[in-house]
């Protein structure tokens, strides 16, 4: 409109015409902008999304530094915050027993293909005890610490057993952890103390770390029921009411049980209603999943803060409430573009192969899930992608997060990926 009111020569019918346009269309143009992005956002809002309240952020520390108060990071395992003392009884014990020895744990800063070369490539390192009666030289051997994707692989049965959807854990650190395990050792007395272990690893010495937690936006908590358990419309089960209020409505809350003891679980705002064969009063674990805020992290952290958080937009609704499973090239690439990790990297193509490629570099992350196992005699899905950053060491872990999405969709290949 301003644009020709410029090129009205007669300047008396210009201001006219300009009064006309700015008091009455003007306006009016406003006015139906407005309210076409409250349509849009009433749309937008009318499909009701709780699958936000389950994102789970993750990151690394070092004991020392790990705030036990922290409102949002926790420890994966509580007992890591523990100084652990090694009792000299008890590996005598494991060693008469022919069982492993683990002395402790490593973190080695590197990427997947170098892990993987570890584990393929067992070899011995040197080290020391360091006891009350000197140094003593032994020898270890590093062996993939599996603890964590153990409490991965729990927290999977519980979505299950909640009926929340799996979404796969983007935790790319305990992936490079690893147990130290005694190989040689000296002759070794009860009375014999143990000050400390050390290892040389080498030309992996550089990437060592050690008293390395790995944290999580999941906190443990004991709650009791609210009242006594009433029968359930079945005349079977029993409800049993446990209350989310003073924990904080806006978080995510799972059940932490067996499928014996819950049939199903009711959500409100603020509580949940256990539906359970057991008919007496208890003690329910419960894992809160905490809503996150970027904003009040310590500053200065060593490692980043990754999540499996989705972008929060209409499509990516509407597809999780109206579920279709789509075998479409497209398919696949909205379902990667619908993770807020997606930005780092970038999918240029995708092919159908018979053997897998020499160059693959991701790794399957849920590996307690059936389809990957059975799929190692079916097709290669190949994804191609471009690293939109520069490449750090876990460039390769974010790229096996984001296949292992797509193996849960097409389960019919096995699913891989790598640079180009």
């Amino acid at each position: 409109m301003y644009e020709r009111l410029r090129k009205i020569d007669d300047l008396e019918q210009r201001q006219l015409l300009k009064n006309i346009m700015s008091g009455v269309f003007a306006n009016l143009i406003d006015y139906q902008t407005e309210w076409n992005n409250r349509l849009e956002e009433r749309i937008f809002n009318e499909i009701d999304d709780a699958e936000n309240k389950y994102d789970v952020y993750v990151t690394l520390n070092t004991r020392d530094d790990i705030d036990p108060i922290h409102d949002y990071l926790f420890p994966m395992l509580p007992s890591d915050l523990e100084n652990k003392s090694i009792e000299t009884k008890k590996i005598i014990e494991l060693i008469q027993n022919n069982d492993n020895v683990i002395v402790s744990n490593i973190f080695l800063a590197c990427d997947s293909t170098q892990i993987q070369k570890i584990i393929e490539t067992p070899r011995e390192f040197n080290g020391k005890f360091l006891t009350s009666e000197g140094p003593m030289k032994i020898k270890v051997r590093l062996q993939k610490n599996t603890v964590y994707l153990q409490e991965i692989e729990k927290l999977y049965i519980t979505y299950q057993v909640n009926g929340i959807t799996w979404r796969t854990i983007n935790h790319p650190y305990i992936h490079k952890c690893f147990d130290v395990v005694l190989t040689e050792w000296p002759f070794l007395s009860e009375d014999l103390e143990i000050y400390k272990v050390e290892c040389d690893l080498e030309e992996y010495e550089q990437i060592k770390h050690v008293n390395m937690v790995p944290l999580w936006n999941i906190e443990r908590h004991e709650v009791k029921n609210s009242g006594f358990p009433v029968p359930s419309i079945d005349k079977v089960n029993y409800e049993h009411t446990v209350s989310i209020r003073k924990l904080g409505t806006q978080h995510g809350y799972l059940i932490d049980s067996d499928e014996q003891s819950v049939r199903y679980i009711q959500r409100t705002e603020d509580e949940l209603t256990i539906v359970s064969p057991l008919d007496k009063s208890g003690v329910w674990s419960l894992l809160k999943i905490t809503q996150f805020n970027y904003e009040k992290l310590p500053k200065g952290a060593k490692y980043e803060v990754l999540s499996n958080q989705r972008v929060n937009n209409f499509t990516n609704k509407f597809v999780r409430n109206y579920n279709a499973n789509v075998k479409t090239k497209g398919e696949i690439i909205r379902l990667i573009n619908s993770f807020e990790v997606s930005h780092r990297l970038e999918l240029i193509d995708i092919e159908v192969k018979e053997i897998p490629p020499d160059d693959c570099v991701s790794y399957p992350v849920n590996t307690f899930l059936i389809e990957e196992m059975e799929s190692q005699h079916k097709k290669i899905l190949l994804l191609s992608f471009k690293n939109n950053e520069q490449e750090t060491f876990i460039s390769n872990d974010l790229l096996s997060f984001l296949v292992s999405e797509v193996q849960r969709y097409f389960f019919e290949y096995r699913c891989m990926g790598k640079w180009l």
